[in-house]
């Protein structure tokens, strides 16, 4: 017998690859297969996902430094737990703009629309939610250059740029399934999507404070410092980047001023 994914050599009685891990599964995908599957990585209280989760804002040194220490079963793969998030933020996008469309009204309560003049004349909410996810994903390169090059120019050089990437996936995906959850729970109650976005910025950035002294084991002045320079590059590089981004929207016709 030989494994399915890594095409080592197995023995019959064996139910992991000892090459590569993984479980050896000889059944036919059956709904009874998946349901199971579903419960081990999902549902039931001692999952990867619950756990990921959990260790994220418990232990997240754990979770990130144990990764790119080579830690790979105890919790959810990076990419994995970042693909989970995209799929939440989608749903979101999804409940807002079936049941929730007057969240994405940006116009201020003092403005007449019918006399005023629109302060956002260009800006298209179906625009923003339909490029939602690209911004997600665009946005951790970004964020991953700005700790990196602040960490590098500091002289702590233990992470190159690649285990900076893991550190903010792990960031981005916990913030987004955070926002993406609560954001739903709030539209419920009727609150204004730019509202609840903004009650949601600050307690994400603390979390970043709160990430980088957990992984880089510093106090809290330490931390506290180079969090404002990570801030600093970080709005420099994003507004660059948003900037690029707008001009290629404008140039194809998505964005009219």
């Amino acid at each position: 017998m030989r494994c399915k994914n890594c095409d080592n050599s197995l023995k019959d009685t064996q139910k992991f690859c000892d090459e590569c891990g993984a479980k050896i599964i000889n059944n036919r995908l059956q709904p009874k297969i998946i349901a199971q599957q579903v419960n081990e990585q999902f549902i039931s209280i001692d999952n990867k996902f619950f756990r990921t989760f959990f260790d994220l804002f418990k232990q997240p040194e754990s979770v990130i430094v144990g990764y790119i220490n080579g830690t790979r079963k105890k919790y959810i793969d990076v990419l994995q737990y970042f693909a989970i998030s995209l799929t939440l933020a989608g749903i979101q996008v999804f409940l807002i703009t079936t049941f929730f469309k007057d969240a994405l009204d940006f116009t201020p309560g003092f403005i007449n629309p019918e006399k005023d003049i629109n302060p956002l004349p260009g800006f298209n909410s179906d625009l923003f939610t339909k490029y939602q996810g690209l911004i997600y994903i665009l946005g951790v390169p970004v964020s991953a250059l700005a700790t990196w090059l602040v960490y590098l120019i500091l002289g702590d050089r233990r992470f190159n740029f690649t285990e900076h990437l893991v550190l903010n996936l792990y960031y981005s995906a916990q913030i987004i399934i955070i926002t993406a959850v609560l954001s739903i729970l709030f539209l419920v109650t009727g609150m204004n999507y730019l509202i609840v976005s903004s009650l949601l910025g600050l307690p994400t950035f603390i979390y970043l404070a709160f990430i980088l002294k957990k992984v880089f084991n510093e106090d809290f002045w330490s931390t506290f410092a180079k969090f404002l320079m990570v801030m600093f590059v970080y709005v420099v590089i994003y507004f660059i980047a948003i900037m690029l981004l707008f001009l290629i929207l404008y140039l194809s016709g998505n964005f009219k001023i």
